[in-house]
């Protein structure tokens, strides 16, 4: 029995290490790696990052080309020990043919979107075993690839930046495609909070008229319990902590969240995050869409993502009382 408990303690421990070192990445890793490069143009080791600068700047295009995705990243153990520690459980509910490309329109973001990475851009919860021939890409804010040395650490787990050269690149390369776009981005995580059920996407059709444009079908995905993983501190509107927060998120692409966790203070609590993988939405092939055809397939896809919600919010944990605001 006593064995048994070290072992417990042991495997919580690793799981702790295993998400506080993805959030430690998340916030800091990023501009650790450039003040460490800028300090080193300074030391007798100048050589090294001045190499690297030159380098990434004939490189400077790569990550709006596919980037150099790795097997060996992202079948990393520590993603396996990080899915348990919520845990992360991936649903499918219809099949995703390897003929055809998808997006993958992704809600709520939360404050740092664990069910989306640990679904699509680790091979933790299975999504290759549950798809078969689809290759599952995350994209990610595009100014995080210009950050030195982290720019390869996202690029080799799959990471691809959200803009559109980059968006366009993944759905022409051949098909099996899954393209996993976070739909409400920072403005959404502005209102990350415990018991909230609300998504930002009524003026968000930038994916729609990608998807048109590609021919790439649409595909709801809700992510039950992402809310409950972080209180956070909701500023009110017209506030100037919230005038702050929106100039931030103007300047820099982010919003700086105040939020809190459970053990060592940024840890997520533990709990069970459920990301639900939609049917698809069948969308033509549009060289051209019109504002029209946008607002059709928009308006399809929320209704899509509403009944997405109401048919697995009460096996995912939540009361049928419980409502999806589509703002």
């Amino acid at each position: 029995m006593k064995w048994d408990g070290e072992k417990s303690r042991w495997k919580l421990f690793i799981e702790d290490v295993s998400v506080l070192q993805l959030v430690m990445s998340f916030l800091f890793m990023g501009v650790a790696c450039l003040i460490l490069m800028l300090y080193l143009m300074f030391t007798s080791l100048w050589p090294f990052p001045t190499l690297y600068f030159t380098w990434q700047i004939f490189d400077w295009y790569t990550p709006e080309r596919g980037g150099r995705r790795t097997a060996f990243v992202r079948n990393w153990k520590v993603w396996k020990h990080f899915r348990n520690y919520f845990p992360v459980k991936l649903v499918k509910t219809a099949e995703l043919s390897p003929s055809r490309n998808y997006i993958l329109g992704c809600h709520p973001h939360g404050i740092m979107s664990m069910g989306a990475f640990s679904c699509f851009s680790t091979e933790a919860c299975g999504f290759t075993e549950a798809f078969p021939g689809v290759r599952s890409t995350l994209a990610v804010l595009a100014g995080l690839f210009r950050l030195p040395l982290f720019r390869e650490y996202l690029m080799a787990a799959g990471l691809l930046p959200v803009s559109k050269d980059s968006l366009k690149y993944v759905l022409s390369t051949g098909t099996g495609n899954a393209l996993v776009i976070i739909i409400g981005g920072a403005e959404e995580s502005l209102a990350s909070r415990p018991g909230v059920n609300s998504v930002v996407m009524k003026q968000r059709k930038g994916f729609v008229r990608l998807a048109l444009e590609n021919g790439a079908h649409l595909v709801p995905v809700y992510s039950f319990g992402e809310n409950e993983l972080f209180p956070q501190v909701v500023l009110s509107e017209g506030s100037v902590g919230r005038r702050l927060q929106a100039l931030f998120k103007q300047v820099v692409g982010f919003a700086p969240c105040i939020f809190t966790g459970g053990r060592w203070l940024l840890l997520p609590y533990r709990r069970p995050v459920t990301t639900v993988v939609g049917s698809p939405i069948p969308v033509p092939h549009v060289y051209r869409p019109t504002e029209e055809q946008v607002d059709h397939y928009h308006r399809l896809y929320m209704d899509a993502l509403s009944k997405l919600f109401h048919s697995h919010k009460t096996s995912c944990g939540l009361a049928e009382t419980h409502q999806l605001q589509i703002i």
